[in-house]
C-alpha cells in the first residue's frame, strides 16, 4: 500500500462552548434552569443573583426638582458603586429572591429541656427583639406520623410480652406503603434467625394482634382480605353487610368486572339489594396505610402567561419564573485595574458569566416567540376550549419563526403555559390533525374533548361502546375508527364500556 499526502478543504458545523451552553438551558424545565443557575454561583464568584432587597435605596429629594438622569435609565439596569466608582451592568430582570431576614430567627437556648413544653413555647422569638405587639408568626404544616410511628404507639398501649411485641413490631416493618404485608408467614420466618426459634402459630398471632391496631385493614395480605376485616369491624346490623362480605370473599373478580348479572344470579338478590353491597364496598378503603405515605408534591412553574389586552391574546413571560443575574462589579472593577498576569482565570470566568447572562436572555426571549405563535394559532382554544383546538404541527412553528424544528421541540419539552382555562405544557398544543366530511380538518386534541363529553353525559347503565362514539363523531362529520377511539379514550385513562357500567 502507497503512502501520500493530500490536501483537502471541507466545511462542518463546531458547537462552541456558548452554544453548547444555550442549547442546554433551552431544553431545561424552570426548576432544572434555576438548579442549574445555583450550581454555576457556587462556582463562578463573577456571577451573582440579583435581590430587590439589596437594591440601593434612592436619597430624600426635593419633589419639586427635575428627575436626574440616573433615575431616567432603563429598568434592565443596575447601579453599583464601588471604590468611588458608578458603573452600571445589565441585568436579566426577571425573578425575586426572599432575604435570609424574611424568615423567622428561631432562639431554643433558653428553652430548658426540663421545663414544661408548653412553658418552651413563651420563650420562642421570631423576628426582631423589638417589643411590639406585630410580630410574624409564619404557619408551619405539620407533618403526619408515618405508618410505623402511629402503630407503634397503637402497640406500647397493649399488654403484651416483649417477645410478641418484638414479633409484632417485625411484622410493621415488613408492611409496604399501602399497608399491606407482601411476604407471607412462612417467608417472614425465614428471615429470622434459627436460635429464635420462632413458631409460624406465633406469627400468626403476632398478625392478629396486628390487624386489630388502626387503621383497620392493615395488615393485609391481599384485597380481600383488607375488605373483609373492614367490614367485619362493622355492626352485624349494618344494612346488607353479610352481602357485601359475601362479595368481597368469594366473588370479588365479578365486581371487579362489573357483571351485575352474575352476582345478581349466584347471590340470589336483586338490585336494591345489590346496588347498596356495592355501595358499601365501594366506601371502604383499598389501601389503609396510603393516608400516612408522605407523598412529593410536584409544583409547576409557569414560564408564560397568556392575557387578553384589548381584545388579542398575548403571551407574556412570567417574571418569578426567571432569575435575575448580574456581573458583580467588584471582582470586575478589580479586573478592569489589573489586566496584567494572574488574571486570565479571572477573566474566563467573566466571559463564562456573560456567556450565562446573554444565554438566559435568549432562552426566554425564545420560548416567548414560540409562545406568542402558539396563542396566535390557538385563540380559539383560550376562547372556547379543548373543542376549539386546531391542528397544529412543530414544523408549522418552526417555519413562521425561522428556526430549526428541533428548536421548537427543545422550547415546548416541560414548558408550562397559563392559561384562563389552567396550566398546560406547550406540547399539549399540538396535534395531528383527522380527515373531516366537509373536506377540513379537526385537531386529535379536540376530538379527544369530544369523547370525554360524550362519555361523560352517557347513561351509566347503558354506557356507550366506542363502536357507537364512532358512530356519533362520523354523524358530526369526524370520521374516526373504533379503535383510534379506543385510543384516545385510553390515553384519557377513561375505563371501557363494561367497567363503567353500574346498576
Amino acid at each position: 500500500m502507497k503512502h501520500s499526502l493530500q490536501l483537502r478543504l471541507s466545511q462542518r458545523l463546531t458547537l462552541t462552548p456558548q452554544l453548547q451552553q444555550s442549547i442546554k438551558l433551552l431544553q431545561l424545565s424552570t426548576i432544572e434552569l434555576n438548579q442549574e443557575v445555583e450550581r454555576i454561583l457556587l462556582e463562578n464568584p463573577l456571577l451573582e443573583r440579583v435581590d430587590s432587597n439589596n437594591l440601593p435605596e434612592p436619597a430624600a429629594k426635593n419633589p419639586d426638582a427635575a428627575p436626574s438622569s440616573d433615575e431616567q435609565r432603563n429598568a434592565d439596569s443596575y447601579t453599583d458603586v464601588v471604590d468611588g466608582e458608578i458603573s452600571t451592568e445589565p441585568v436579566y430582570d426577571s425573578g425575586s429572591d426572599m432575604s435570609s431576614e424574611d424568615h423567622p430567627s428561631t432562639d431554643y437556648a433558653a428553652a430548658d429541656a426540663h421545663d414544661n413544653p408548653f412553658d418552651a413555647l413563651d420563650k420562642v422569638s421570631y423576628g426582631s427583639n423589638s417589643d411590639g405587639d406585630d410580630e410574624d408568626f409564619s404557619p408551619v404544616a405539620e407533618q403526619p406520623p408515618s405508618l410505623r410511628a402511629h402503630l407503634s404507639a397503637q402497640l406500647a398501649l397493649l399488654h403484651l410480652s416483649d417477645r410478641d411485641r418484638q414479633l409484632v413490631l417485625l411484622l410493621i416493618d415488613s408492611l409496604d406503603d399501602g399497608g399491606y404485608l407482601p411476604l407471607s408467614l412462612e417467608e417472614v420466618a425465614e428471615m429470622l434467625p434459627p436460635e429464635l426459634e420462632v413458631e409460624p402459630e406465633e406469627l400468626s398471632i403476632a398478625l392478629q394482634h396486628l390487624q386489630h391496631l388502626e387503621p383497620i385493614g392493615i395488615g393485609a395480605r391481599t384485597l380481600a382480605e383488607c375488605l373483609t376485616l373492614q367490614l367485619q369491624s362493622m355492626p352485624a346490623h349494618k344494612s346488607q353487610r353479610n352481602v357485601a362480605l359475601e362479595i368481597v370473599q368469594h366473588h370479588l373478580d365479578a365486581l371487579a368486572a362489573r357483571d351485575f348479572s352474575r352476582l345478581k344470579r349466584m347471590l340470589k338478590c336483586d338490585d336494591a339489594v345489590l346496588k347498596s353491597a356495592h355501595k358499601l364496598i365501594v366506601s371502604l378503603n383499598p389501601k389503609p396505610g396510603r393516608d400516612y405515605s408522605v407523598e412529593e408534591t410536584r409544583f409547576v412553574i409557569a414560564d408564560v402567561i397568556t392575557r387578553k389586552t384589548k381584545g388579542i391574546w398575548v403571551a407574556e413571560l412570567n417574571p418569578d419564573a426567571m432569575p435575575k443575574l448580574k456581573i458583580n462589579q467588584l471582582y470586575a472593577n478589580i479586573l478592569q485595574r489589573n489586566r496584567g498576569g494572574g488574571t486570565q482565570q479571572i477573566s474566563s470566568q467573566l466571559q463564562e458569566a456573560r456567556w450565562l447572562i446573554k444565554n438566559v436572555h435568549q432562552r426566554f426571549e425564545t420560548i416567548q416567540r414560540v409562545s406568542q405563535a402558539i396563542v396566535d394559532r390557538q385563540r380559539n382554544f383560550l376562547e372556547h376550549g379543548p373543542v376549539a383546538m386546531r391542528p397544529l404541527v412543530l414544523r408549522e412553528i418552526a417555519d413562521t419563526l425561522e428556526l430549526h424544528e428541533s428548536t421548537i421541540s427543545r422550547v415546548t419539552t416541560q414548558k408550562f403555559m397559563h392559561t384562563p382555562r389552567g396550566i398546560y405544557e406547550l406540547k399539549y398544543f399540538f396535534g395531528s390533525q383527522v380527515s373531516t366530511d366537509s373536506g377540513g380538518s379537526a385537531s386529535s386534541t379536540a376530538i379527544r374533548a369530544l369523547i370525554k363529553q360524550l362519555i361523560s353525559a352517557e347513561n351509566t347503565r347503558t354506557p356507550l361502546s366506542d363502536g357507537h362514539i364512532s358512530e356519533v363523531l362520523s354523524q358530526q362529520g369526524i370520521v374516526v375508527a373504533r379503535r383510534t377511539v379506543a385510543k384516545y379514550r385510553e390515553s384519557m385513562q377513561i375505563l371501557p364500556v363494561n367497567l363503567r357500567k353500574t346498576l
